[in-house]
């Protein structure tokens, strides 16, 4: 099994009658309906590069497997605000490992749920680079002395939000998609 290279991240979202449907069209959204996809876990490869989807996903094959750290989140709730994110977390040293987390919600905005993913993402690196940190800090006063101490060096998120309409289902993805 070979590792991954690059990573794509993208986010889509759709609205229709049947959830299924929806989901379909988020897929579709996000340029990744064609694939068959395989939630994986939330390993950030090292010496993966992030690429746009446009050139990351031109070489893949429609029907292919794609391995993917993926966040859903659905509603038929009128006036539902639904957010799912994927947050990245990298190390300097490249040779190391980072982390990807995924994240849904109901009632965040973009940036609060992106916020979050990053957040996710940077705690789990963190705990493995041995960096101290106060969980009850804020984000922002976390993130600032994390990169501080020159191990974590970057950190971003793909965020997709969108409100529900009654009697349509809605749908938001979004999606790291691993590719060797």
């Amino acid at each position: 099994m070979s590792v991954a290279s690059k990573l794509v991240l993208t986010k889509g979202v759709g609205q229709n009658k049947e959830k299924l449907v929806s989901f379909e069209l988020a897929l579709r959204n996000a340029k990744i309906a064609p694939f068959n996809i395989v939630k994986v876990s939330s390993i950030f490869p090292p010496k993966c590069e992030i690429v746009p989807a446009k050139q990351g996903l031109r070489g893949l094959t429609p029907g292919q497997i794609v391995h993917a750290v993926l966040a859903e989140a659905s509603t038929d709730e009128h006036h539902r605000l639904i957010a799912a994110s994927v947050g990245v977390a990298i190390p300097k040293d490249r040779d190391r490992f980072g982390y990807l987390s995924e994240y849904h919600s109901h009632g965040e905005d973009d940036k609060t749920a992106g916020d979050y993913a990053e957040d996710i993402a940077a705690q789990m690196l963190a705990t493995i680079l041995g960096l101290e940190f106060d969980v009850n800090e804020s984000y922002n006063k976390r993130l600032d002395l994390w990169k501080l101490s020159d191990e974590i060096v970057h950190t971003r998120n793909i965020t997709q939000t969108s409100v529900g309409k009654k009697g349509v289902w809605t749908t938001v993805i979004a999606a790291g998609i691993l590719i060797p």
